[in-house]
């Protein structure tokens, strides 16, 4: 088999191969000089040097400023201790000045640096091939990513934050000091995640934090706000704020989070609360006593000609049956903060109280079309009143909303093991940004058609509250200028 002519190599090609390999420098080993032989051109750019200039010379000769380092990263000692031992050193990150040509100045750059000992026969050590990598962007990205998180982890503590980690592979459980001064603890106090379950409210662990934890791992971020036991029997608050890490899988990997101590807000919130309560108490005797005498003055006017005096009872009317459904829905919130709205449960048909409740609503609005065709009887355990609020709430809506002469639709239907309700309106809808907030406290949407429309943003809070409580669900489904549909769901009892 002819194999053709071999190339005739260059005599020096293993000079050329190694001047042109990346960062490498050749030097003897012969203590204390340390003669340089060789230079890759990479080298000479990274070191702003000339081949001309620095072989043949000792490498402290070249590199004076190189006696000023720590033990670890002197030259010296490393090249000395390759000769020694005859082992290969590697310096992970090695800081130098280096002349900037475009710059005309000094800039300091870092390496990664490894000596690689080269035998003779007799196995004693002739050479040290010294090649190093340029690794300047890796140490200031990594100096960029300490800053950042020392200054996230100031802000933390001056907003009196605490800072967690947790590795949902392993459970390991990172948090800051101020998470053990949350919980009551002092702060050098360790604390498991076991701890911190124990201390927060039986209720809420169930109803708050397994349902935030469970959605969490769907949506990827979650938020909470929870009733936590101290140590020492005192009651406290507390915000949880966080996101969840997947990997490259879609996996729940991490769950990163903060908390925030929320005891003296709540608190506040109570005194108001209560404040809210006893005012809202007080101003009930009086408006009850002026709307019956009110309806007893209309009623001795009926026969009057004087439509002046009779529209002008019936708007007071009006007005003070708002003014009567503002003040028990204040009661309402009130008892809602520190958990006193109470649930009555009872058996009862669901269909007979929606009829109950339009019978009601056409009484005092008989400008609107409201259709319901009750299904077979379907029947729940649950608070009627409340349940009764919350669908009054849901018509008194749709009917704000929509131009007399619509029509609003109401139906009742099992849907597995629960049963749902809606209220389906024609009315001027909802923007996509306002559904996300109707249902939080004293929120109102923004809008021309609205400003006139009275209302403190309590009740859809009110009835949301209520479903929760009941472990229901609630929403809405809208389309702006089409109208909406607002539904809740109850579990059905086994």
């Amino acid at each position: 088999m002819s194999t053709g002519s071999l190339p005739v190599l260059p005599e020096n090609i293993f000079q050329i191969v190694f001047e042109k390999s990346p960062g490498s420098l050749l030097v003897k080993a012969d203590l204390p000089h340390f003669t340089i032989v060789a230079a890759s051109d990479s080298y000479l750019e990274i070191t702003a040097s000339s081949r001309k200039d620095i072989l043949g010379k000792g490498f402290f000769e070249v590199f004076p400023d190189d006696e000023k380092f720590d033990e670890d990263t002197n030259a010296r000692y490393v090249f000395t201790k390759v000769v020694e031992t005859g082992e290969a050193i590697e310096v992970p990150t090695y800081r130098f000045d280096v002349y900037n040509k475009s710059k005309k100045q000094d800039e300091i750059r870092y390496w990664s640096c490894c000596n690689t000992p080269i035998l003779n026969p007799d196995r004693k050590v002739a050479y040290i091939l010294n090649t190093v990598v340029d690794i300047t962007d890796e140490v200031k990205a990594r100096e960029a990513a300490l800053e950042s998180e020392s200054r996230l982890r100031l802000a933390a503590e001056a907003a009196e934050f605490a800072t967690w980690d947790l590795n949902l592979l392993n459970q390991t459980f990172i948090y800051s000091p101020r998470l053990s001064e949350i919980f009551g603890h002092p702060p050098e106090t360790v604390i498991t995640l076991d701890d911190i379950r124990k201390q927060v409210n039986k209720d809420d662990m169930q109803n708050i934090v397994v349902k935030a934890y469970e959605q969490a791992l769907k949506l990827g971020n979650y938020l909470y706000e929870v009733r936590i036991n101290w140590p020492d029997g005192s009651l406290h608050w507390i915000k949880t704020q966080g996101l969840v890490i997947k990997d490259k899988e879609g996996q729940p990997v991490r769950m990163l989070g903060t908390i925030l101590d929320t005891t003296e807000t709540k608190r506040d919130e109570i005194r108001k609360n209560d404040f809210i309560a006893m005012a809202s108490h007080e101003l009930k005797t009086p408006l009850t006593s002026l709307k019956a005498y009110i309806q007893l003055l209309a009623k001795k006017l009926a026969s009057s000609d004087d439509g002046f005096v009779i529209n002008s009872l019936d708007k007071a009317g009006i007005q003070i049956n708002k003014m009567t459904d503002l003040i028990y829905g204040f009661l309402d919130l009130s008892k809602l903060e520190p958990g006193m709205l109470q649930l009555v449960k009872e058996d009862f048909e669901i269909n007979k109280l929606i009829s109950d409740c339009l019978a009601e609503m056409k009484l005092t609005h008989p400008g609107h079309i409201i259709n319901f065709e009750p299904q077979k009887n379907i029947i729940v355990k649950a608070d009627r009143e409340k349940i009764g609020q919350v669908i009054t709430n849901f018509l008194s809506n749709a009917i704000k909303y929509s131009n007399k002469g619509c029509t609003i639709i109401i139906s009742c239907k099992k849907t597995g093991s629960n049963v749902t309700v809606s209220v389906t309106d024609k009315g001027i809808g909802i923007k996509p940004k306002d559904q996300e907030k109707l249902f939080q406290r004293f929120y109102r949407v923004e809008s021309e058609r609205m400003k006139n429309i009275s209302g403190f943003g309590i009740g859809l809070y009110l009835a949301n509250e209520i479903i929760q409580l009941h472990k229901g669900e609630i929403g809405v489904e809208s389309a702006e200028g089409k109208g909406s549909t607002f539904y809740f769901s109850l579990p059905l009892p086994d």
